[in-house]
């Protein structure tokens, strides 16, 4: 009977610290997926794989809340069935112990709201995708001043071409000389 805990964060740039502190420690096991977003179905997480391959039935799995699962409504109410059906305990933070009937309910609510943000957080971004295009349509620059969308780039490719073309330089001796990595040289080069 293990205790068992799960962590998740979307982005690589964020931590599963503030979840582990939350939940207190003293994990028999810990699993983790980070710049993992929900809605990549629990099962096809590394992480969550894993987990999945380890717990057994009477161990508890303690999350720091249900849209940790994921934020496909589906998959969440399908995972906690799943896990319930192997006998393993769900213990999420600020509801308690998941159990069938009730608790299975709660879960699908909450499930459906952690969808419904999902959607939002779409919205929100496309949103902000068309106002920077049409800024950049209508000013040259985005909403946000940039002068281009996605990523500014690293240098001027048919600059940085010409040069390594003129030395006949290496990708090193132009990584160095124009400081960008070797998959833009290769793209700025050899495309």
């Amino acid at each position: 009977m293990s205790r068992i805990a799960y962590y998740r964060v979307s982005t690589g740039d964020q931590s599963v610290e503030a979840q582990r502190q939350a939940l207190g420690g003293g994990f028999d096991r810990e699993f983790e997926d980070v710049g993992v977003s929900g809605a990549i179905m629990a099962a096809e997480r590394p992480g969550f794989a894993k987990l999945l391959s380890f717990v057994r039935e009477g161990d508890t799995l303690y999350l720091y809340a249900i849209d940790r699962l994921g934020r496909d409504a589906l998959d969440v109410q399908a995972m906690v069935r799943r896990l319930l059906e192997m006998g393993v305990t769900l213990d999420v933070r600020g509801l308690g112990v998941i159990g069938r009937g009730v608790g299975e309910l709660i879960v699908a609510v909450l499930a459906q709201i952690a969808d419904m943000e999902r959607q939002r957080i779409k919205e929100r971004c496309e949103s902000g995708r068309e106002a920077a295009r049409a800024a950049l349509a209508a000013t040259g620059r985005t909403h946000k001043g940039k002068e281009s969308l996605g990523r500014p780039k690293a240098a001027n490719a048919a600059e940085v071409a010409a040069w390594r073309r003129e030395n006949g330089a290496s990708i090193k001796q132009t990584m160095e000389r124009f400081k960008i990595s070797k998959a833009t040289v290769a793209r700025y080069c050899c495309a």
